[in-house]
């Protein structure tokens, strides 16, 4: 997706913005996300590459690394392969530093201002 991105860009000399959805377990997987963590960890180098490679094309790469977050697919996998609770999501947020596990529409609002010419510079 990232090589037909920055070929259009390049093709129509237009600046532009990605930004890739990274997971803490690139730096610290858990035995049972090797795969996982392997593919995220992969996903930031390749962002990094990515950035250095085309910020003379004006085309930036970033990537964020939202943390645990409240999603169906996660209330699916805590059930299925943890035998979780009912309540699994109220604990797993008590313990969280903020209180709470990332909410998709947080995570839409932050790449939104990503992708946008507001976040200026940064890649």
């Amino acid at each position: 997706l990232m090589q037909g991105v920055v070929a259009h860009l390049l093709d129509r000399k237009a600046p532009g913005s990605i930004v890739n959805v990274l997971s803490m377990s690139a730096h610290c997987g858990q035995s049972f996300l090797a795969p996982y963590s392997s593919s995220k960890g992969a996903l930031a180098t390749l962002t990094k590459n990515v950035a250095n490679a085309y910020r003379g094309n004006r085309i930036r790469c970033n990537a964020v690394l939202p943390g645990w977050m409240d999603t169906e697919g996660e209330a699916i996998v805590q059930k299925k392969w943890h035998d979780a609770p009912d309540d699994w999501l109220e604990k797993a947020e008590a313990a969280q530093p903020m209180g709470q596990l990332v909410k998709p529409d947080q995570l839409a609002r932050l790449i939104s201002y990503m992708i946008s010419p507001q976040s200026g510079v940064m890649t």
